[in-house]
């Protein structure tokens, strides 16, 4: 039997509609080419595998509420709602939500997260992941992040979305065939940014050793085919230069995945260029160079919420005031050998100093800094380091002056202390005489004197936990250095207090250990800065900064590691410091000068006129004043205020460029962490499996007794002990969380088929409705295709027996249909008199009432679309401008002529993108009969 072309047919293998092209019969072998209902391209299938009719949606309830229901979920999802909030194991805060809304508002999902610290990026992150994965947009996903945080994103990943992560590492590429790819094992890899950093130049090392380093590290996790990069701390990547090994890495993972997130509490850093440099990852016509850095241009790329503007879902203040104290400690009789030392120590550095800024010696200089940065920690300390220091000295092992890499100032004192100990250049006039005498001094403070700000800590943490009335009152404890780390653990143990230490050196699995003795048993914690990054100790409220970085960033950097969301407490932040000392004096001063920028520029945190990366060197140079010459002070403090009052000033203006976000209003935040979603995707696998059920599948899903559901599906696997709720999934262990995720869920989305004219149209009684209403209801899917997008909304009709059109109605009944509030009338079903007068009645109507459907459609893609244009425009002026600036007119007048070329295929490329093609297909179509 021959059948006509544009017929259709229903497939056997591939259980859908298909409509017929062609019938040929080639060599005996008969076949068709047809083309499916939701395919772009035609395929072949055997001739005998068609039927002019197939198991048709109306012959029972649950094939109309399958259809229905899934129709329902796809639109819910091409208008734009979230569904990640709603099964993740954390409850998103409304800042959270307005990321992760935003994020979603376009296409191009590249964003820069820069919400202050403590705010939760990482939970903002995980919200995009899960939504992307939810919607099917990615799988394979890469995080990077400094060293310190990358057990938090694994940590955080697993709790928080039960994602897991797989953490590669350096030592990971010794072990593999070097013609594998390690980055393509796993589809979900969070690595260290330093680890994947490319070098140019390595001591010893031949240009096939270097190759062979990069393409492990840097080119092949370039090509293992990432659909979202994670940056985090992506700051750091900006570089001072545009030829840095940071920002060479930045800019190849920017082109390494179609979606990208760059995350940092503090992108600015008072450097526009750096700053610019950060946003051009995220799109290079966008900002072409440092003049496209405006807040028109910056606002639609960035989130950012402060702590002052956080709320929680009951719309009040999310974080508390601090409490901070400056603590003076005085060294009393028993401390003589204590005040000699620092007094000695201060007398070295001062000369040193002097002669390493004489010979410009800068090593020498940061080394005479960190001294007297160690003497101010403990005599431990600084014994250590005038020990090692001696062991150069003697053995003449000095080394050429040291480059200070571009991310020196990110190291922490520790880190500082070991790099120039080990490769300081060469000795001071008398130096090793000098050493020697400081450390025998040193040595003896330690064998006959217990530091005076170990017996202070000691004494605050009794007076706390007494004011407080709490025994175990917990402590974390900050230091810079790891001797002052062991000598306070040794000092507080041996008084019965439980200490542990977190540093640098610790690995992953120690951290780990670390921080979940802290949060059991454990009363206090000492960590050094290095240690700290990436800690959340919301369980913990009082900080005590045992000694004080000289940048008071670090500060703040250290309080927040307590100041979190979720701490239900005022934080207490005690900063000790030597009474009479250079620290003491400046910082005395310095603290009260700042808050008055603070009060005349209306800031409320140091730390906003405090992150540039500048300011580490005005503070050495401030402190290094008081011990070199006091007399200067304050004309140098003078200078520090005016920097400081610039960056105050580059604060305002940096909220100006950041801000324009509509805040999410608390009614709508409500709403979308109470979307129907979970129970819509429920009903429609509910009536899936039904309908298969009565169409002979071995399918079922039944609820257990546990008050989960069992669920066998069609193909005979089965899926044991799940729930679609995410809110259940949270309060209860072993059992499974199915969402659109599942591919065995999506795929039910993926096959939603559209009506076929073969289909006879089902008369129905609703159930929940008036009695009388009777007439049509159909659903229609109204699509706007081009070669760049395509996008699709669902329109419901219901009009009475004489075409009229009712809006209210249509939808109610799309809800009755889905929640199968319907009969449907057995032997009552239209005949093919009825159909074909029915449907191009309901097609009229349809085009009437969707063309403002598809004009929002036409509208968005538009604005998209001028978004792209005004971008490219704007870039091809900014790389016109720069040729401009070429003196040599041959070379000037070939690359214009290149551009030109080049923006006129691309004026063609977006005329082509302007035309677009509407489409209108029948998904459903009843007769409600009263």
């Amino acid at each position: 039997m021959a059948w006509q072309a544009g017929c259709w047919l229903w497939s056997k293998s591939q259980e859908c509609y298909v409509q017929l092209v062609e019938e040929h019969d080639l060599w005996q072998i008969p076949y068709c080419t047809v083309l499916g209902s939701n395919e772009p391209d035609t395929f072949c299938l055997p001739k005998h595998d068609l039927a002019e009719t197939g198991p048709n949606w109306h012959k029972t309830p649950f094939g109309l509420s399958y259809i229905a229901t899934a129709a329902r979920i796809a639109n819910a999802q091409s208008e734009g709602d979230l569904l990640s909030p709603l099964e993740a194991n954390v409850i998103p805060l409304p800042h959270q939500l307005k990321a992760l809304r935003k994020a979603f508002s376009h296409s191009q999902i590249r964003y820069l997260f820069a919400d202050e610290v403590g705010l939760g990026k990482t939970i903002e992150a995980g919200l995009v992941i899960r939504e992307l994965k939810l919607r099917r947009m990615a799988k394979r996903i890469l995080v990077c992040a400094p060293k310190g945080l990358v057990s938090q994103w694994l940590s955080e990943m697993l709790q928080h979305f039960n994602e897991t992560f797989h953490l590669v590492q350096p030592g990971d590429y010794k072990s593999i065939d070097s013609h594998e790819n390690i980055w393509t094992r796993y589809d979900q890899v969070v690595c260290s940014i330093d680890s994947i950093k490319p070098i140019e130049y390595r001591k010893g090392w031949t240009t096939k050793q270097l190759h062979a380093y990069n393409k492990t590290r840097f080119d092949d996790v370039l090509a293992a085919g990432w659909d979202l990069i994670i940056i985090d701390e992506a700051h750091r990547l900006g570089g001072s230069t545009d030829q840095v090994a940071r920002f060479k890495l930045g800019q190849g993972l920017a082109d390494a995945a179609p979606y990208l997130l760059l995350l940092s509490a503090t992108p600015h850093q008072g450097k526009t260029d750096a700053f610019h440099r950060l946003l051009s990852l995220l799109d290079e016509k966008a900002f072409p160079d440092v003049s496209s850095v405006t807040k028109e241009r910056v606002q639609p790329y960035v989130v950012r919420t402060e702590k002052s503007h956080a709320i929680n879902a009951e719309g009040a203040r999310l974080f508390n005031q601090r409490q901070t104290e400056l603590i003076p400690v005085s060294w009393g009789e028993h401390h003589k050998l204590q005040r000699q030392l620092y007094e000695a120590v201060t007398d070295y550095i001062r000369d040193g100093y002097n002669q390493a800024k004489a010979k410009r010696q800068n090593a020498i200089g940061f080394l005479m800094i960190l001294m007297q940065r160690l003497v101010s920690s403990s005599s431990r300390a600084i014994a250590k380091t005038l020990s090692k220091r001696l062991e150069a000295l003697e053995a003449n092992q000095l080394q050429a002056e040291i480059e200070f890499s571009d991310d020196w100032d990110d190291l922490d004192g520790q880190s500082q202390i070991d790099d120039l100990v080990q490769n300081s250049s060469s000795g001071l006039a008398n130096e090793k005489q000098e050493v020697s005498f400081l450390l025998s001094l040193a040595e003896q403070c330690i064998a006959q004197e217990v530091d005076a700000k170990a017996e202070a800590l000691l004494s605050w943490i009794y007076r706390l936990q007494q004011s407080e009335q709490d025994p175990n009152l917990k402590v974390l404890v900050f230091t810079e250095f790891v001797p002052t780390q062991q000598m306070l653990a040794q000092y507080l143990s041996e008084r019965g207090i439980s200490v542990v230490c977190l540093n640098g050196s610790m690995d992953l699995q120690e951290r780990k250990q670390v921080q979940q003795d802290f949060a059991g048993q454990t009363r206090v914690l000492i960590s050094t800065d290095a240690g700290g990054e990436g800690l959340n100790l919301q369980f913990c409220h009082v900080v005590v900064n045992y000694d004080m970085p000289w940048n008071p960033m670090r500060v703040e950097q250290r309080i927040g590691r307590v100041d979190r969301i979720g701490q239900p407490f005022v934080v207490k932040a005690l900063n000790f410091v030597l009474e009479n000392t250079a620290e003491h004096r400046v910082r005395d001063v310095l603290e009260d000068k700042l808050q008055i920028i603070l009060d005349e520029f209306g800031v409320d945190k140091t730390s906003d006129v405090l992150d540039s990366s500048a300011s580490n060197h005005v503070f050495d140079e401030l402190f290094m004043t008081q011990v070199l010459d006091p007399a200067k002070l304050d004309h140098e403090l003078a200078k520090a205020l005016e920097i400081l009052r610039d960056n105050a000033q580059e604060k305002r203006q940096q909220d100006a460029l950041f801000g324009g976000d509509i805040p999410l209003q608390l009614d709508e935040y409500k709403n979308a962490l109470n979307h129907p979603m979970p129970y819509w995707v429920e009903q429609m696998v509910s009536s899936f499996l039904h309908w298969q059920k009565a169409l002979g599948k071995p399918a079922s899903i039944n609820r257990n007794a546990k008050g989960f559901l069992d669920i066998t599906w069609p193909d005979g696997s089965t899926s044991n002990n799940v729930t679609f709720s995410g809110k259940q999934a949270q309060q209860t262990t072993n059992v499974n969380l199915l969402t659109l995720e599942e591919p065995k869920v999506s795929e039910l989305l993926q096959k939603l088929a559209p009506w076929v004219p073969s289909m006879p149209i089902p008369q129905i009684r609703l159930t929940q409705l008036p009695s009388g209403t009777s007439g049509f209801w159909s659903l229609w899917r109204i699509s706007l295709t081009s070669n760049q997008n395509n996008a699709s909304r669902y329109l419901p009709l219901y009009c009475n027996s004489d075409g009229r059109y009712f809006a209210a109605a249509s939808s109610r009944i799309w809800e009755a249909i889905c929640q199968l509030e319907f009969d449907v009338l057995q032997g009552a079903i239209s005949d093919d008199i009825t159909g074909p007068s029915v449907i191009p009645m309901l097609e009229s109507i349809a085009q009437r009432e969707g063309e403002a459907l598809f004009n929002t459609l036409h509208n968005e893609y538009l604005i998209e679309l001028e978004r792209e244009v005004s971008k490219a425009e704007f870039s091809f002026e900014a790389r016109r401008r720069a040729i401009e600036r070429i003196g040599l007119s041959e070379v000037k007048q070939y690359r214009l002529r290149q551009l030109e070329l080049e923006q006129i295929a691309w004026n063609d490329n977006i005329s082509n993108q302007r035309q677009v093609f509407p489409q209108l297909q029948l998904m459903l179509a009843v007769e409600i009969v009263g």
